[in-house]
């Protein structure tokens, strides 16, 4: 659900739309899981350069980002298409990629006085516990309560990508980015990407069906890398950095 350029397609094929995939999201979950531990694997690889060589990082940080986007969009197409043997290894090194381009924000967490190992361990949990609280509400929205929520969700990553823009602008242009506002785009996100937990399973059942497992398991991993880069950002500004 979470990425965005199909957003309202899917808030529009889930309109008055029985469920098709009863199973899409147990189906889903096994990939879902793989891929947050290639993430993980990606990360540790990522704090390994930024440790031995961090002369090298930032080079590779560009190719990789570069390289995941490229990524996102050809597995998302191959995998909408139902080839799955194809979408697997593409998801496989694009979830390696982003592990490896989210160590940077991981290393800043870890050198943060207050957030540390600690830190991370947290926003790890909170994407946890977001998971089974959303599951369970989710599964057992409305279809008036589910589509209200989805529209809600939709215009609030309108508004989150435009201020990530203006932010993205003042460094640019070397304008300090004030805490408050690093503390309320940071508190934002979580708040969304926690909302868009709770729509992706209601959505989700109703956009695939049971054999479109990767396009499913692609929009979780989404939503839960999302709430974990928003959360440990969110600790970042709140604690300070060193």
């Amino acid at each position: 659900m979470s990425n965005s350029s199909n957003f309202r397609q899917a808030i529009r094929e889930a309109q008055n739309q029985s469920i098709i995939g009863p199973n899409v999201i147990p189906n889903a979950l096994p990939y879902l899981g793989g891929g947050l531990i290639l993430t993980a694997v990606g990360t540790y690889g990522g704090l390994g350069v930024i440790s031995s060589r961090p002369d090298i990082f930032m080079p590779t940080f560009w190719v990789a980002m570069i390289a995941e986007i490229v990524l996102f969009f050809v597995a998302r197409g191959v995998a909408a298409k139902g080839n799955n043997s194809v979408a697997l290894p593409l998801l496989a090194l694009y979830s390696v990629l982003s592990g490896y381009t989210l160590s940077g924000l991981v290393f800043i967490a870890l050198s943060t006085s207050g957030v540390g190992i600690q830190g991370v361990g947290i926003a790890a949990l909170g994407c946890g516990v977001t998971f089974i609280v959303g599951r369970n509400i989710g599964s057992n929205l409305s279809d008036e309560d589910g589509l209200a929520l989805a529209q809600t969700i939709r215009l609030g990553m309108i508004a989150l990508i435009v201020v990530l823009v203006g932010q993205l602008l003042f460094s640019v242009f070397g304008v300090y980015t004030p805490s408050w506002l690093e503390i309320g785009i940071s508190g934002l996100g979580v708040a969304l990407f926690a909302g868009a937990a709770v729509v992706d399973f209601y959505i989700l059942p109703r956009t695939y069906d049971d054999e479109q497992y990767l396009p499913a398991a692609l929009s979780m991993y989404l939503t839960y890398i999302n709430l974990f880069v928003f959360i440990l950002r969110l600790l970042i500004a709140l604690n300070g950095r060193d």
